[in-house]
């Protein structure tokens, strides 16, 4: 719940941005685990009356049906209980908070290939862009599907340009730096949360990022030994190679900041 709040709550600025909302705030919540990143952000900002939309992703519930079983000891369900009982039943469900209405909808399986499937269909209910993406998958080296140069260049292809969005994630590796800057982002770092001294933040505007990387940061990524993304679902740690410190190097955010 601290992570939470520190990681997303705060550095999204979510309740200044809900409150000043019109018309319905969505939220991708990607790696749903034990619910503790939404139903931190929901309570954070339960003040706000626009409608919220949460998109959830996972590839199995069995980390929420665990922590539902002991919600009395982790503390943070509370208020929501029922809600999440339904929406693991269901898969989706429609709520009032406080004064709004919260719809939450849960997609099970590999996000990746979801999004790949997405993109290359015209389905009935397409995914809708969001205004806030809560990215909390498993590290690189434990999980490199979820941290490839094409996963976040398709994620980027879902944002409406028109419609601010930001994301934030705790890893502040080189090589998810780059593969953000790749696929469109905008990227900066992000606040320090429990042990990690700095995080990361991408997004859409350079406006909902307060510390951009900048001319220094692309140096040190030039001589890392570990920048180059990784193009395949495999953890490995390599060098830039020419053609991608190339598009890097031209990437606007660097321009701006020369």
């Amino acid at each position: 719940m601290a992570e939470a709040e520190a990681l997303y709550v705060k550095q999204l600025r979510l309740p200044e941005r809900m409150a000043n909302h019109t018309g319905e705030f969505i939220i991708w919540d990607v790696g749903l685990g034990a619910a503790a990143n939404v139903l931190t952000v929901l309570r954070a900002t339960r003040d706000a009356e626009c409608p919220v939309r949460i998109v959830s992703f996972d590839h199995t519930l069995q980390p929420l049906e665990f922590a539902l079983e002991n919600a009395a000891s982790l503390g943070y369900f509370t208020d929501y209980e029922a809600a999440v009982e339904r929406l693991i039943a269901d898969h989706h469900i429609t709520f009032t908070d406080a004064h709004r209405t919260v719809n939450w909808e849960l997609h099970l399986g590999d996000f990746p290939s979801l999004l790949t499937q997405q993109l290359a269909s015209s389905p009935a209910h397409p995914l809708p862009p969001p205004h806030a993406i809560l990215f909390d998958a498993f590290s690189p080296a434990k999980n490199p599907a979820m941290w490839t140069q094409p996963l976040f260049a398709n994620l980027f292809r879902f944002l409406d340009p028109a419609r601010p969005c930001a994301l934030p994630t705790y890893s502040r590796s080189t090589l998810m730096r780059v593969s953000l800057l790749l696929a469109g982002f905008y990227v900066g770092a992000g606040h320090a949360t429990g042990e990690k001294e700095e995080t990361t933040i991408a997004a859409n505007t350079l406006d909902l990022i307060s510390e951009p990387l900048d001319q220094k940061w692309l140096q040190r990524a030039r001589n890392s030994t570990s920048a180059e993304p990784m193009w395949e679902p495999v953890y490995r740690q390599a060098p830039l190679a020419p053609e991608t410190w190339e598009k890097l190097r031209r990437h606007l955010q660097f321009k701006l900041s020369s």
